[in-house]
């Protein structure tokens, strides 16, 4: 006798896989393929080799709601790192929570930016300082200290949660013994000089949040947005700060928004700090991060 499915037979993981990213991309996602095998793989617990691996293996109900469930989620905007709540930043693991910006693929820009920098005046083995001001997750701050064997840092943040969710990520790499975090706005709290200083603030302008993509409209921090009527708040307080922090030697690298180059070098400049060399620009082309130092 010939065996036929049931109604109840669950489909594989590969077709599960291949319908969902034909929904992602019906609903408007920008990278179907990619959040369908993520979120496909974090409701099973696989990896890409697993995923590859039992590709023709049928779900069973359970892994089939799980499934489902996640993906009523990214249908409704929610961004796949929070679902999962681990974003790589720099080949590192950084988990999130509802205070930290989801690190960007861009924000990378500073860390190489910092390192170039540091590359023309310090060696990389060296007792250095550095400071991250609003560090979110702690990704600059980590990233940095992952490369910098023997620097030692600390980074601020006006959210206590994001702070927590920062030690948690220092714990996590190993860094943790090399990094303290200090609630303050910016540089307030601190006192240098720090070799490094290194910054994403909030650059968007207040009246264009609403304009955001949902992804960040709705589920990342405002604080972390929010960057006053022209976007330029928090450079000016950092520039404010910017002596009390640096020495003649020391380099500070900002990230930049979308068409914010002149106006920020501007208001660095006035606060008598230079550009090092050139901006650093994203995959996109955009001026992305700035390095400058003080005037002599």
């Amino acid at each position: 006798m010939t065996m036929t499915a049931t109604r109840d037979a669950q489909p594989s993981i590969a077709t599960v896989r291949r319908s969902l990213a034909q929904s992602f991309r019906r609903h408007g996602l920008s990278t179907p393929e990619l959040d369908a095998r993520l979120l496909v793989a974090h409701a099973l617990g696989l990896d890409h080799a697993g995923l590859a691996a039992q590709a023709t293996r049928a779900l069973d109900a359970g892994e089939a709601a799980a499934i489902a469930s996640l993906a009523a989620r990214r249908l409704a905007r929610e961004p796949v790192a929070r679902i999962i709540g681990v974003k790589e930043f720099w080949g590192l693991d950084f988990k999130l929570n509802a205070a930290t910006l989801v690190p960007r693929p861009e924000t990378e820009s500073v860390v190489e930016a910092a390192l170039e920098a540091l590359d023309r005046t310090h060696a990389r083995s060296a007792a250095l300082k550095v400071a991250d001001l609003g560090t979110g997750s702690g990704a600059l701050l980590l990233a940095l200290l992952s490369e910098l064997p023997m620097a030692r840092g600390v980074g601020t943040d006006l959210s206590r949660d994001a702070l927590g969710g920062a030690r948690d990520n220092a714990v996590a790499l190993g860094l943790v013994e090399r990094a303290s975090f200090v609630a303050c706005d910016f540089g307030a709290a601190l006192k240098g000089p720090f070799d490094i200083v290194v910054s994403n603030p909030p650059y968007v302008a207040c009246q264009e949040i609403a304009t955001l993509a949902p992804e960040v409209r709705v589920f990342d921090p405002r604080l972390a947005l929010d960057g006053g009527p022209d976007g330029l708040a928090a450079y000016r307080a950092i520039a404010a700060g910017a002596r009390r922090l640096l020495s003649p030697d020391s380099i500070l690298v900002l990230e930049l928004g979308i068409g914010q180059l002149d106006a920020v070098e501007h208001l660095l400049a006035a606060a008598g700090l230079v550009a090092i060399g050139e901006p650093r620009h994203d995959l996109l082309g955009i001026a992305r991060a700035l390095a400058v130092k003080l005037l002599p």
